[in-house]
């Protein structure tokens, strides 16, 4: 370690302490910078006589001889106190920067910081006459002045005024450095002029009148005002015109409901009366069933005081708080991507995300942890999120002690290497700069931060609460508490930077606009509706979209997409498996599943349709059946051949995403809105992990559209099928998704050919009409001889929601009991049959490929061409309570009318999806073909009884 003459270098006080030990013992046995710095540059030493040293101690001669002279100017041997309390004084500077926030005031309603015993320079020994003594000088830091009093005092007011600093956590010493040069010079502190604490004033008057109208207009109604934190309007334009000089074109926010309508006025510019219309029950949205006006999203255009427009989106959000979180970084990293051709690169700087949290949601949704992690990993990273945390001190009656088992809400960021600040959200000029802070990092490093804005909550968890029942002391407190524009207000009176009258004209021009806003409104009147929310819509018919592919076409791709560079070593199973597949197009040979979805993605680039596929272990697939990704077997390199495809007009991403479905699943859908002509694939590693992300699936994927106009053509790609894995990984749960369907919100696929899914792929790519498509892929089918495709069928055709029994065509008027069913179970049903001979000649099989939009008019169709029909029956391996059953029953009655039967044939009603063993799931599958493949005798209907 290399010092100077009189430097210290605190991170090593302990160390130093150390040496400063052994050098009294023995000045020889340390590294000479320590010996220059405990004894100056002479090599002589000399038995001591200084008192307090003890026996045998040697020390430099000069530091006896000329002791007296340089006791003044350098910590010699002879002032061993001085020294001790200088690496004192240095290991209170430590305290301050890894503790001070713990006694920062922080806290608007005065409560006592918690505080931290290092923080007492009694701690490290340092008694009140050293804090006088002791030259401030020697710490070789740029503090102001003379003596450890002075550094004390002004350790006190860097670090434990009204911001709380927490970076000493972070493990990249740049940054660390960086962040403390900043915070110790005060850079991030620029005094406001007298014009720009006028103009703080205004927004305060307004920010806080918008509120307080609406309360006194609308007595009750809920609104989650954002009076306590009300600096976050100003801090939030702060950051956009900060993010704005950084070179940022777009600003993406993601809010709870707190504070909400208050940013959409002020931030985004919506208009009072827009908002105040919904207060009036006037609000006209889209044709949708709509949402409440604290969910809403709007983007407006912001512009900064330099005269530049930046775009500033807020994403609609649900009451499940934090999870709008991954949907905004997904828009932010979709809208930094820039397409070209076949290249796609991101400008970080262009647009920046900011996601405003609840303290109690924060620190309580697992989901704020999987966003949070997302940060750093190549195929999600957004340049650095500014997280600004709205914290009421308090949940909706649950204190924080109830609610989390750390010191802060915003702790958990410490375990991503993410800085945190802490401000009293009374004090304006401390909240706007954190927020030059924060952008100054982000602009540095690219990374996340995080700004505590510790506030209070005027009124209850929403308008109509009463909060004193659960914290009568808490608001005992707040009633008495001035608002933040009042104490800015006094302040600016006492320093006469404002008069009485103006304070007074600014609050009253305030509330005049927003009267005279309600009072338009109010002439406006009742406008008609444009929806309702009476019958349901019938379903729109699919829009023809040309989904073949000529096979030269095909051929052409194929070729590529089974070779890699000169010297580009794959592993040699691999070598193996893709040659056999490479030969099988030009031959004629069968389609797999993998081969097929390759090659409707690599039509798919070449038409132009950009696409990005995530999800875990996707790269290859969970069943080592995509291997789009290839590595090479001596070095590890990496080649896609489908992103080197040479007739690719598109780009092309691929990732394995972390092991998430909450976070990425919300992250790709905010992706799929961004940039919808983009064909965006989320899978699963089993169809049964989406149940992890059911939030995302039930408040954005199903419900957007309808509540917020918010249209997706996000694919999900669940393995699905029983092959006696167990209740974990047999079922994606079909069921759900079929529940909520509605309004043609969705696509509802189980497809039982390669070909099939070939052209939904491109059907759902190339569809003008936007809605997100949920798949139900196989497992054992994936190379399931069976469920194999031609070239022919690729180059003809188009996807068919439902496939006839090719076999029956020739026998229609002989079918007694068509049998309808849907994916994997189709191919146990076809070797069931053909296992019964003639017996079974008067069945037929069908699937249905498409669930929903159900098929109503294929299916109609099919049951007429069976003339001597008795029964339809539906066969499915899930239990009757899950599975598609009784979303058909209905359907299927209607299409049958009175002459046909309509039956069930599948598992009971179950609690679990299928079976733990081999052995009963075995008998169950054995069952239920044997139940469909055997006719009942002649007038009798299998249907109810075949449950068991």
């Amino acid at each position: 370690m290399n010092i100077g003459t009189n430097g210290f270098d605190t991170y090593n006080a302990g160390y130093a302490q150390e040496m400063l030990e052994r050098w009294l013992r023995n000045p020889g046995s340390v590294d000479p910078s320590w010996a220059r710095l405990f004894g100056g540059p002479s090599a002589e030493f000399i038995p001591s006589g200084v008192e307090g040293l003890g026996a045998g101690v040697e020390v430099p001669r000069y530091a006896v001889e000329e002791a007296p002279a340089m006791a003044a100017a350098l910590p010699v041997a002879p002032a061993r106190r001085e020294i001790r309390a200088l690496l004192a004084a240095a290991e209170l500077v430590d305290a301050y920067r890894l503790n001070g926030h713990l006694a920062a005031q922080v806290d608007p309603l005065g409560s006592p910081p918690p505080g931290h015993p290092m923080l007492d320079p009694a701690y490290h020994g340092i008694t009140s006459d050293e804090l006088e003594t002791v030259a401030a000088s020697l710490l070789d830091r740029d503090v102001p002045g003379e003596t450890l009093t002075d550094v004390l005092e002004w350790l006190k007011a860097t670090y434990s005024g009204s911001i709380g600093y927490e970076y000493e956590h972070l493990e990249d010493p740049v940054r660390r450095d960086w962040l403390r040069e900043q915070i110790e010079t005060g850079a991030h502190k620029q005094p406001l002029g007298a014009e720009e604490k006028r103009k703080l004033l205004r927004r305060l008057s307004e920010v806080e009148g918008f509120e307080q109208f609406l309360h006194r207009a609308y007595l009750g109604q809920k609104r989650f005002s954002v009076e306590g934190t009300d600096m976050l309007v100003p801090m939030l334009e702060l950051a956009i015109e900060r993010a704005a000089a950084g070179g940022a074109r777009e600003v993406v926010l993601g809010m709870a409901h707190r504070g909400r309508l208050n940013v959409l006025v002020h931030v985004l510019g919506v208009p009072y009366g827009r908002i105040l219309a919904e207060f009036e029950g006037q609000a006209h949205g889209h044709a949708g069933t709509g949402d409440v006006k604290y969910h809403l999203g709007a983007e407006g255009t912001y512009t900064t005081a330099a005269g530049q427009r930046v775009s500033v989106v807020l994403a609609p959000n649900p009451s499940h708080l934090e999870f709008v979180n991954p949907v905004v970084e997904g828009i932010t990293r979709a809208r930094q991507s820039v397409r070209r051709a076949t290249s796609l690169e991101r400008e970080e700087h262009a647009v920046v995300p900011i996601l405003i949290h609840g303290d109690a949601a924060l620190s309580a949704q697992g989901v704020v942890a999987e966003t949070l992690n997302l940060a750093e990993l190549a195929g999600y990273r957004t340049g650095g999120t500014l997280h600004l945390i709205v914290n009421n001190q308090i949940g909706f009656t649950t204190d924080p002690r109830e609610a989390r088992s750390t010191g802060y809400a915003s702790d958990l960021a410490k375990g991503f290497d993410i800085p945190i600040f802490h401000v009293n959200a009374d004090d304006p000029e401390a909240c706007l700069a954190v927020a030059r802070l924060a952008l100054a990092y982000r602009g540095q490093f690219h990374g996340d931060v995080v700004i505590d804005l510790i506030g209070y909550r005027r009124f209850g968890h929403n308008e109509g609460d009463e909060p004193a029942y659960t914290q009568p002391v808490l608001y005992q407190h707040i009633q008495a508490q001035p608002s933040v524009r009042a104490r800015w207000a006094e302040a600016l009176l006492t320093k006469g930077v404002v008069s009485r009258e103006h304070v007074d004209t600014e609050w009253q021009r305030v509330y005049q606009r927003l009267v005279e806003a309600q009072d338009a409104v109010r002439r406006a009147g009742d406008a008609p509706a444009k929806n309702g929310n009476g019958d349901p819509a019938a379903a729109v018919a699919e829009p023809v979209v040309e989904t073949a592919v000529p096979a030269e076409k095909l051929l052409a791709y194929d070729r590529e997409l089974h070779s890699w560079p000169d010297g580009f070593t794959v592993h040699p199973k691999l070598v193996r498996a893709l040659g056999r597949r490479s030969k099988l197009l030009p031959e004629g040979g069968p389609i797999d599943w993998g081969h097929a979805e390759s090659l409707a993605l690599a039509a798919l680039l070449a038409d132009g349709t950009a696409i990005r596929l995530t999800g875990q272990d996707t790269a290859r697939g969970t069943f080592s059946q995509r291997h789009l990704v290839l590595h090479d077997a001596s070095t590890g390199r990496k080649y896609i051949p489908l992103g080197n495809l040479r007739e690719a007009a598109a780009p092309l991403e691929v990732h394995n995403s972390p092991l998430s479905e909450m976070g990425v699943l919300g992250f790709e859908y905010g992706y799929s809105i961004a940039v919808p002509d983009a064909l965006v694939l989320w899978e699963a590693q089993f169809g049964d992990f989406v149940n992890a992300a059911q939030v995302m699936v039930d408040q954005f994927i199903s419900a957007g559209g309808a509540k917020w106009a918010q249209h997706s053509r996000l694919v999900l790609l669940l393995p699905h099928g029983y092959e006696g894995q167990g209740p974990e990984h047999s079922s994606a749960r079909l069921e759900r998704f079929l529940q909520l369907a509605a309004e043609d919100n969705l696509r509802v696929a189980n497809c039982s050919t390669p070909a099939q899914y070939f052209h939904l792929l491109r059907r759902q790519a190339l569809s003008r009409e936007l809605r997100p498509l949920v798949v139900l892929t196989p497992k054992s089918l994936l190379r399931h001889p069976r469920a194999a495709s031609r070239l022919e069928e690729l180059a003809n055709g188009s996807f068919r929601p439902v496939l006839d029994d090719a076999a029956a065509r020739d026998r229609t008027g002989e079918i007694r009991r068509l049998v309808l069913c849907t994916g994997k179970v189709y191919y146990d049903l076809l070797a069931g049959l053909e296992a019964a001979g003639d017996s079974a000649g008067a069945l037929a099989i069908a699937r249905v490929e498409q669930l929903y939009p159900f098929p109503q008019e294929e299916l109609t169709a099919l049951v007429q061409r069976y003339g001597a029909l008795d029964e339809l029956v539906w066969v499915q391996e899930e239990p009757q309570n899950m599975g598609a059953w009784r979303f058909v029953e209905p359907r299927l009655r209607a299409i049958a009318g009175e002459r046909v039967g309509v039956g069930y044939i599948g598992r009971p009603e179950r609690a679990s999806p299928a079976e733990g063993y081999a052995s009963r799931h075995e008998r169950e599958q054995t069952r239920i073909v044997r139940a469909a493949c055997t006719l009942p005798v002649r007038g009798h209907r299998a249907g109810a009884d075949e449950k068991r």
